[in-house]
Parts: structure tokens; sequence; C-alpha cells
């Protein structure tokens, strides 16, 4: 059994990990026969020239620097919009004038075009800590929405079962609300984090802070060097891949540790 249960397990990773392989592989030679099609480095280059670029500018300290640059930024930006935005979705669950009060402000800033934004923070802020400020108004509408949608959805009878068994808030928390608004939670953090980094980087681009992502992306893009902009392309992609998987794997291990409280409570 357990030499049956090794060999299904190798398969399924075979297939899961080969299937994968196979796809990258696919359009990456996609992407060299579009290059040879193309012949103009301008419009598009190769594969081999894009790691040929990052391998250069990974040389460089000003390429560290500037991904600690944005990196920081943009993280404090989306991590100041969970904090604020699950604070305000709870206060809006408790309170109908919090709710009435902070939904119009988070329905105007979704229905507003980024670009418009990130110019008017210009007015009022440097375009160093630009990045932060349009990450966390994107992020924070999505976080709100989504947690106070969780909380709405906590099944009302293990409410009333908490009630009659006076059980204490700390523990209705831990063993209701939260089990009930983790999956809001985690599907909020999932796409906050692609929007961040847009928004983030997009922000750099139009102010052009020193130092940063933005910064060398928009010289990529005046000087024609389409290695350059296709590298750090490639850079955002995979930081923003790496951030993703961190959160969700804490996400995951909060979710895993709150199902074992809810079990324990459940049996005291």
């Amino acid at each position: 059994m357990a030499g049956i249960k090794s060999s299904t397990a190798k398969s399924d990773f075979i297939k899961r990990y080969g299937v994968r392989i196979f796809v990258i592989c696919f359009w990456l030679l996609f992407w060299e026969i579009l290059y040879r099609v193309i012949d103009n480095e301008i419009f598009l280059v190769s594969p081999l020239t894009v790691v040929s670029t990052l391998r250069k500018l990974a040389g460089q300290t000003a390429f560290w620097q500037a991904i600690g640059f944005s990196f920081l930024r943009i993280a404090l930006g989306f991590l100041s919009a969970v904090v604020a935005g699950t604070l305000l979705a709870v206060l809006s669950y408790k309170n109908w004038i919090v709710r009435e009060l902070v939904s119009p402000i988070f329905k105007v800033i979704k229905a507003s075009p980024v670009a418009s934004f990130i110019i008017l923070a210009l007015l009022w802020i440097k375009s160093d800590n630009l990045s932060v400020l349009i990450s966390f108004l994107m992020v924070i509408p999505i976080i709100y929405t989504n947690v106070l949608q969780g909380l709405f959805a906590t099944d009302r009878k293990l409410l009333e079962m908490a009630y009659m068994f006076h059980l204490s808030k700390w523990k209705q928390v831990k063993s209701i609300y939260l089990p009930a608004a983790m999956p809001y939670f985690s599907s909020a953090v999932t796409v906050g984090l692609g929007f961040s980094w847009k928004a983030g980087i997009a922000a750099e681009v139009i102010g052009i802070p020193t130092g940063s992502i933005g910064e060398r992306l928009y010289e990529a893009k005046l000087y024609l060097m389409t290695g350059e902009l296709f590298a750090w392309t490639f850079v955002i992609i995979v930081i923003s891949i790496l951030f993703e998987k961190i959160v969700i794997f804490l996400i995951k291990h909060i979710r895993l540790n709150t199902v074992n409280d809810k079990a324990k409570d459940m049996r005291v």
C-alpha cells in the first residue's frame, strides 16, 4: 500500500510540474519565434536578451536599491490597507452610521481611474511616498468590502448558541467570526496584492521618484532600452508572486490555527 501511495504521489508530482514546465517552454518558444518574425529589438527582444540584461543589472548596486525602495513602499501601503480596511469593516459591522459614512468614499475610490488619484496625490505629497498612498487607496476598498461581507455571512444560529452558553466575546471572535470571515479575507488579500503592485508601480512611473523601479522603467522606455524594460517587468512579476506566496502561506497558517482553536472550543 505504501509503495502504491508513493508511486501515485510521484506520478501526481510529475504530472503537475511537468505540465507547468511544458507551458512555460511553449510560451518561451512562441516569444522567440515572434521575436524572429518581428526582427526589431525596439519593439520586442528575445528571452535570451532579457536574461542577459537581468544578469548585467543584478551586478549593479542600484538594481537592488531600486527593488528595496519600491518593495518597502508598496508593501507598506498594502499592509496599511489590510489593517485599516479590516478595522473599518469591523466598525461598520458593529455600527451602521460608520457603514453609511465610509461606503460612499470607497465607491468613489473604486469608480475613479488610478491615474487621476496619482496626479491629484502629486499635488499633496512628495513623489517618494506616492506609491505608499496609491497602493493603500487601491487595496483598502477591496479589503473592507470583502471582510464586511464575511462578517455579515456569519452563521446567526452559532451566534445564538454562543449567547445561550455565555461564550466570551473573545471566544466568539476566535470560534465564530474568524472562521466565517477568513475565506473572504483571503480572497481580498489575493486580489489586493495584484492591485497594489500594479497601482504602486504605475504611481512610480508617473511620479518618477529617484531610485525606484518606476524610474528605471520610465528611463528604459524613454531611451528605447527594450531589454531593460522587459527585464524590469519580469522583476516586478517575480517580486509580486513571491510576496503573494508569502502572504498566502501566512494566511493559511492563521486559518489552520483558527480551525484548530474552533475545534478545541467546541470540545470544551
